[in-house]
């Protein structure tokens, strides 16, 4: 009932253990009210964070550092709504939120997307009726186009310099309409994009060809919640799942010379070729000879039951929550 954002200091490097779970005690340095359950959360830069609530208010909030408070900057009420703007019931929540400063694209529950900056009050653009389904992550693909994923299992990319109401194109999963919970793109090469669902499969698609994934890879046993290739090292990737597991899929070596070791619990191992001469050129991810060699799947937290319900990394560090209620630093993930 009552929601808070909380910024914590989780210390140096100097208190790591054995398996690479930081040792000391996280530092909370401040909190703040939030009103509704937050949807998802985003720095906008070193010190504004944007955050999506199940109200459909998206807020940004100010981490002043000189005196550890936080305050906040900007507020949209009711970005997402399921009657009229101006009625007190019926906010509709906001499921996912990007932002790349000073725009922040969100979207809804109401299949809304809107375009905000930070510096204006009004939304500079919204396309109200994007779908007709819940829209469940955005991401950008290019700096003037997103991508969506919805409740009826479609990934669709939007220009949003069109004025047009339309996506530039729509791609979806073979007849199930599974729904899409998450979507995350390559950093270096565009046009790769990773999607997972409902089903806790892994999609892996080409937005320059066909409109179905390249490949589908059997992952987790429940749901996806959240698909992270590393920013800097992509041909490794995370999910996490409803069915406690944080799966780590590395692309990288060729492990044909070596066995593979599925740890606890991978149930499939997935077979890639790699093309190590092109490997700039030709992903990994979109390899099809699935007589080479196999991809390396490693759960890092294999004894784990309850959902693991968010993650990021960046560098050698990956952090994510749990409904433990608690939120997890390992900061030796390449060790």
């Amino acid at each position: 009932q009552d929601n808070r954002i909380s910024i914590w200091s989780v210390g140096d490097l100097g208190n790591v253990g054995l398996s690479g779970e930081y040792q000391g005690e996280p530092q909370l340095l401040c909190d703040i009210r939030h009103n509704g359950d937050v949807m998802e959360m985003q720095f906008l830069d070193q010190e504004r964070i944007v955050v999506a609530s199940s109200t459909g208010t998206v807020t940004v909030f100010r981490h002043h550092q000189n005196n550890q408070t936080l305050s906040v900057s900007q507020r949209w009420e009711k970005a997402h709504y399921h009657v009229d703007q101006d009625t007190s019931c019926c906010g509709a929540a906001c499921t996912g939120v990007i932002c790349n400063n000073p725009e922040i694209v969100t979207v809804g529950e109401d299949g809304r997307i809107n375009l905000f900056r930070v510096d204006q009050k009004d939304a500079i653009r919204t396309i109200d009726n994007a779908d007709s389904s819940t829209l469940h992550a955005v991401t950008f693909l290019r700096t003037t186009e997103i991508l969506t994923v919805n409740s009826i299992g479609q990934l669709k990319i939007w220009d949003l310099r069109q004025q047009t109401n339309e996506p530039s194109q729509i791609f979806s999963l073979t007849g199930d309409r599974v729904p899409l919970h998450c979507v995350d793109r390559h950093p270096n090469q565009q046009h790769i994009v990773a999607t997972g669902g409902q089903d806790g499969m892994l999609s892996i698609w080409d937005i320059r060809q066909g409109t179905m994934p390249v490949s589908l890879l059997n992952a987790h046993e429940a749901e996806m919640w959240e698909v992270h290739f590393h920013p800097s090292n992509p041909d490794h990737l995370f999910t996490c799942s409803e069915d406690g597991s944080l799966w780590h899929w590395d692309t990288s070596r060729d492990v044909s010379e070596k066995p593979s070791f599925l740890h606890q619990g991978g149930r499939s191992t997935a077979y890639f070729s790699h093309n190590t001469v092109n490997q700039s050129v030709i992903s990994a991810w979109l390899s099809n000879d699935p007589t080479k060699d196999r991809m390396e799947i490693t759960n890092l937290i294999p004894n784990q039951t309850l959902s693991v319900n968010s993650l990021d990394i960046l560098g050698p560090c990956l952090v994510y929550g749990t409904d433990a209620e608690a939120i997890y630093v390992n900061r030796q993930l390449f060790a």
